[in-house]
């Protein structure tokens, strides 16, 4: 079940309702109202930042293909990206609360180019949640930063050893169930 939260205003659509057309979009969303905020942390801080962070992030995803050769989640990814971007239109991010989770926030928004597409959070699969986009998306559906793009980008689809495998309909990737 899926709630919205802290609207300014009644929110017409719901979290599945948003994914629904992110999956079946044939073309780019429209921007957020108002348009997409500008960052104001100056790049010369957000450049650095990413840079020093990726052999640490390198790091955690090679550890993490090690876990998956000794232990093995119960679906395995199939496919290949088809340069959609729609799953760079709708990136569900963590709503955090408290100083750390304004920290996540700016890291989210100022560092990585996030910028939220809905106002208000809503609940998904018990998390709320923000519907974040990302300001490096090119109009071809490449990402602009590919080098240095953010962990979640990296990891897309998630394959979960527990639960299910979140994959945006029409992306090229599927998730088959293991035949051990």
């Amino acid at each position: 079940m899926l709630k919205i939260y802290n609207q300014p205003e009644p929110s017409k659509e719901s979290l599945d309702e948003i994914l629904v057309l992110a999956e079946s979009a044939e073309e780019l969303p429209p921007e957020p109202a108002g348009g997409i905020p500008k960052q104001w942390l100056p790049g010369f801080i957000r450049w650095p930042l990413r840079v020093i962070l990726l052999p640490f992030i390198l790091i955690d995803l090679t550890a993490q293909r090690v876990a998956r050769m000794l232990i093995r989640p119960p679906f395995k990814k199939q496919g290949k990206c088809l340069k959609r971007g729609n799953c760079c239109h709708y990136i569900l991010v963590p709503e955090n609360k408290g100083l750390l989770g304004k920290l996540f926030y700016v890291w989210n928004t100022q560092v990585l180019g996030f910028y939220k597409r809905r106002s208000g959070a809503f609940e998904s699969e018990g998390k709320r949640v923000l519907v974040m986009g990302c300001r490096y998306l090119k109009n071809d559906g490449t990402c602009g930063q590919y080098f240095l793009r953010p962990t979640v980008c990296r990891k897309w689809p998630i394959i979960e050893y527990f639960g299910h495998p979140r994959i945006i309909k029409g992306c090229g990737f599927t998730a088959a169930q293991k035949d051990d």
